[in-house]
């Protein structure tokens, strides 16, 4: 998608919001400030791509990468969801567990650093990254020449629409692995979905588990007077002179929405243990120009969506989210990693919404010096909850 100077996207979302650091961590856009020689380096790692059918709903034929045993799965490839082509890879030893993992965002896949994060997995898990709706490849598929208003409303995003998405994949991941449940996981705005598919559909899974567990993220007011706080006891002159320009929640446009979650952010950033450097590595198939782009417009595309934009005619997508109301009876056993130092989904009120939950088994685990997004002792936490699970 190509933007031009001045018009297009310098009018729909401001910088603010393209370059947000929001309900995962890791969108596309910090990713590509760490571009590194290693990233180059792995161009190098002789890599087999054949071509295969798979003619199941009239999905694209799969890329298969690297050459591997029987028991391996090493799959990249489209697949028709609920009427759209859609991006999912599976990696991972064939008898092993599913676990789907559920990007946050939205908007900001974790498949161009799935390498990076969860290669070791795979002795372990068949490890499935997915594209959301709206993010990365699948965005890429018939994204327009230019974000304009009508295209932002003509093809609007919605979490009954993207849950349905989300329950087809398992359902397809089921037969095609030939297994009877797979594991669930959902970092940030993607455990929003996980609540949901969890939910509706708890026969699929063995159990959910939420990282940085979304509740009712439909009100900044909150969040506006914590972080003005923390502008004030650290006098920062900068941030203090921006929240006083945004004024106080709630906003008509997204791109306020954007400019408070990047000093959100900032402070998260300095009270905890940072992701290692080497989890900032696109993998050498994802860092084209086409995907980079198609990465970051898909980004800008969610987010409008998620937070919605009156001026834009789009509605909000966290307007209907509250777990605190709905979505409390689980039949499978439940598990949330929380970062003590979170303030976009802030311990108080995840841990209010985990007690008040009913399900099988419930867990919720503190982790400290850890915010809203992935770092060591988060990525450590997910893989012990996963092999104690079956």
């Amino acid at each position: 998608m190509v933007f031009p100077t001045g018009k297009g996207c310098a009018n729909i979302i401001s910088d603010a919001v393209r370059n947000k650091v929001v309900y995962f961590g890791f969108p596309c856009n910090l990713f590509l400030r760490y571009k590194t020689l290693a990233t180059v380096l792995k161009i190098s790692i002789i890599l087999l791509s054949l071509i295969t059918s798979f003619p199941v709903n009239g999905q694209q034929p799969a890329t298969v990468i690297g050459a591997f045993g029987k028991s391996d799965i090493q799959e990249e490839k489209f697949i028709l969801i609920n009427g759209i082509q859609q991006w999912v890879s599976i990696k991972g030893a064939r008898s092993k567990p599913v676990v789907l993992m559920l990007h946050g965002g939205p908007g900001s896949p974790i498949s161009p650093y799935s390498d990076a994060l969860y290669k070791t997995w795979e002795k372990d898990f068949i490890i499935v990254q997915w594209d959301q709706r709206g993010a990365g490849k699948t965005f890429g598929v018939d994204a327009p020449e230019e974000l304009t208003p009508a295209f932002l409303q003509a093809f609007p995003l919605t979490v009954g629409q993207m849950t349905s998405d989300g329950i087809a994949l398992t359902e397809y991941l089921t037969k095609y692995l030939e297994k009877q449940k797979i594991i669930l996981f959902g970092t940030s705005w993607g455990s929003v979905l996980g609540v949901e598919m969890a939910t509706q559909r708890p026969e699929l899974f063995y159990a959910y588990v939420g990282h940085s567990q979304v509740v009712s993220p439909d009100n900044d007011l909150k969040l506006y007077e914590k972080v003005y706080q923390i502008a004030q006891k650290k006098k920062d002159h900068e941030a203090l002179e921006t929240l006083n320009a945004l004024g106080k929640p709630p906003y008509e446009r997204a791109k306020k929405v954007g400019q408070l979650l990047r000093i959100v952010k900032k402070y998260e950033r300095a009270n905890s243990t940072p992701a290692p450097d080497a989890w900032f590595e696109l993998s050498a198939r994802y860092d084209n120009p086409k995907d980079n782009q198609n990465r970051s417009d898909g980004d800008d595309y969610s987010f409008v969506h998620y937070a919605g934009d009156n001026v834009l005619g789009v509605p909000s997508m966290r307007a209907g989210i509250d777990f605190m109301k709905n979505r409390l009876e689980f039949k499978i056993p439940v598990y949330f990693i929380q970062g003590k130092e979170d303030l976009l989904t802030p311990k108080a009120l995840t841990k209010k919404y985990f007690k008040k939950l009913k399900a099988p088994d419930k867990k919720y685990i503190l982790l400290r010096k850890t915010a809203h997004g992935f770092n060591l002792s988060v990525l450590e936490t997910q893989l012990k909850i996963c092999k104690s699970i079956l």
